[in-house]
C-alpha cells in the first residue's frame, strides 16, 4: 500500500504489499557513492537529520519506552551514543546551517509540559535548550493531571510489560481510584511520556474527569525490541489481552483501582482489543470500542490490509481458519455482559463499518445496552472538527 494514511481512498502497489519503514534503522550515502546502514537502534526512529558540521553528523529521534530521546552519530561508523538532557519526549527535529552557524529544532513535551519549540547552536548544548515559543500557556497555568510509569509482569510467560499511568489532577499516587484501561491502536505504537490533544487521544481529557487512566504498551508496541514487537504473531488478539488484563489486576492487588470501578476503551487496534477483552471478563462496567474489528474474516476480505492480517495471523483463512476464529470475538459473544458505546467511520477501509454493525446486532441480540454512532463521509482517520468534538 503507498499511502498508509488514506484509509478512507487507499492505493495500493501492484502486489498489495506496505511497508513500515520506521523502525529499525536508517542508511547514509557516503561521500564515494557507497550506502551504509547506520548502527541498528533497536528502538523506533521517529526522525532524523544531519549536522552540516563539517562531519555531517547524524541526528535522530529514538524510542525508548515510553519516551523519545535524541541519539547522535559522529560518523557513519561510529555507535550511536544517547545524549544526556532532558527526558521525556522530543518531536520533529530540525537542523539549519545559514554563513556556517548550525541551529537544531526540537519540539520538547511531557505530561504536564505542553509543546514548545526548543533551539540549540551545536548538540552538546541540550542541557540549556532555549524555548523560543510560547503558544501553550493556557495549559501552564493549569492544574494538569501527572502521569508514571507503571510495569507489572504477565504470569503466563513472565514478560515484563509497561505502561504509562496517568493520574487524576490532585489525585496523584492516590489509592482506590475509577479506572479507564485505554489502549493505542496499530498496534506498532505506544502511548508516551508526552503532552497530547488529538482527537483519539483524550487519556488527559479523562483525567481531568478524575479518571485513573492506564495506558498499556501490550506485545506488539514500539521499542521494547523485536520479540516483544513480534510478539503478537498468530496471537493477534489474545496475546496483548492478556498483557492488559494482567495489568488490571496488578493495579487492583496494588490497591490503586478501584475493582468496582472499571472501565475500557479503543480506538482502531485498541478497539480490537476493546471487543475482545469483553469477552474475556465481566469485571468492566462500560466499554468504548472505536473502528474496533470482530472478525477477522470479513476483515481480511473487506478492509485495505488483507496481507497484514495474513502474515499476523499466520496465513489465510483457508488455511488457518481455527486461528481466524480464536481471535476473533464474535465467536464468545455470548459471553458479553458490558454496556457498549459504539463509534465507527462511514468510509472506513482500514476497519470496515461492517464490524460495527455485526457488533451493534449482537449486543441488541443479547439485550445488552449499547448505542453505535456513525460518522458520515470520514475515513478510518476523523477529519471534521464537529466529529472529533462529538467523538470525544
Amino acid at each position: 500500500m503507498t499511502d498508509h494514511n488514506s484509509s478512507s481512498k487507499p492505493k495500493f502497489t501492484l502486489d498489495e504489499f506496505f511497508d513500515y519503514t520506521s523502525f529499525l534503522s536508517l542508511t547514509l550515502a557516503l561521500d564515494n557513492d557507497q550506502t551504509i546502514l547506520i548502527q541498528i537502534l533497536h528502538r523506533a526512529v521517529k526522525d532524523f537529520a544531519l549536522l552540516e558540521n563539517g562531519r555531517k553528523d547524524v541526528i535522530l529521534l529514538g524510542q525508548l519506552n515510553t519516551e523519545i530521546q535524541i541519539y547522535t552519530q559522529r560518523s557513519a561508523y561510529d555507535p550511536l551514543i544517547k545524549l544526556t538532557g532532558w527526558n521525556e519526549t522530543h518531536e520533529n527535529l530540525v537542523t539549519t546551517c545559514v554563513e556556517s552557524k548550525s541551529t537544531i529544532t526540537f519540539i520538547h513535551s511531557s505530561f504536564g509540559a505542553p509543546p514548545e519549540i526548543y533551539c540549540i547552536n551545536t548538540i552538546d548544548q541540550l542541557n540549556s535548550a532555549k524555548k523560543v515559543t510560547k503558544e501553550n500557556k493556557l495549559f501552564t497555568e493549569r492544574n494538569l493531571p501527572k502521569g508514571i510509569s507503571y510495569r507489572w509482569i504477565n504470569k503466563d510467560d513472565e514478560t515484563e510489560i509497561e505502561s504509562v499511568l496517568l493520574y487524576p489532577p490532585n489525585k496523584h499516587q492516590e489509592k482506590n481510584l475509577p479506572l479507564l484501561v485505554l489502549m493505542h491502536g496499530e498496534p506498532y505504537s505506544a502511548d508516551l511520556n508526552t503532552f497530547r490533544t488529538d482527537w483519539f487521544y483524550i487519556a488527559g481529557m479523562m483525567a481531568t474527569e478524575y479518571w485513573l487512566v492506564f495506558q498499556p504498551n501490550y506485545r506488539g508496541s514500539t521499542s521494547y525490541g523485536d520479540e516483544f514487537l513480534h510478539g503478537i504473531l498468530e496471537v493477534l488478539i489474545a496475546r496483548p489481552g492478556k498483557d492488559v488484563l494482567f495489568g488490571v489486576d496488578a493495579l487492583v492487588q496494588d490497591g490503586i483501582a478501584d475493582p468496582e470501578r472499571l472501565a475500557i476503551g479503543g480506538y482502531s487496534y485498541g478497539g480490537h482489543l476493546t471487543n475482545w477483552l469483553i469477552t474475556q471478563t465481566t469485571r468492566f462496567n462500560a466499554a468504548l470500542t472505536g473502528a474496533g474489528a470482530v472478525e477477522h474474516v470479513n476483515s481480511w476480505g473487506l478492509a485495505d490490509l488483507a496481507l497484514y492480517r495474513t502474515y499476523k495471523l499466520g496465513g489465510f483463512p483457508w488455511q488457518v481458519s481455527n486461528r481466524y476464529q480464536q481471535e476473533s470475538p464474535i465467536f464468545q459473544f455470548d459471553k458479553f455482559r458490558t454496556p457498549t458505546y459504539i463509534a465507527v467511520d462511514e468510509n472506513d477501509y482500514r476497519v470496515p463499518t461492517s464490524q460495527a454493525y455485526l457488533l451493534k446486532r449482537s449486543l441488541h441480540v443479547l439485550g445488552i445496552p449499547s448505542k453505535l454512532i456513525v460518522f458520515p463521509g470520514e475515513g478510518h482517520i476523523l477529519k471534521t472538527i464537529h466529529g472529533m468534538r462529538k467523538l470525544k
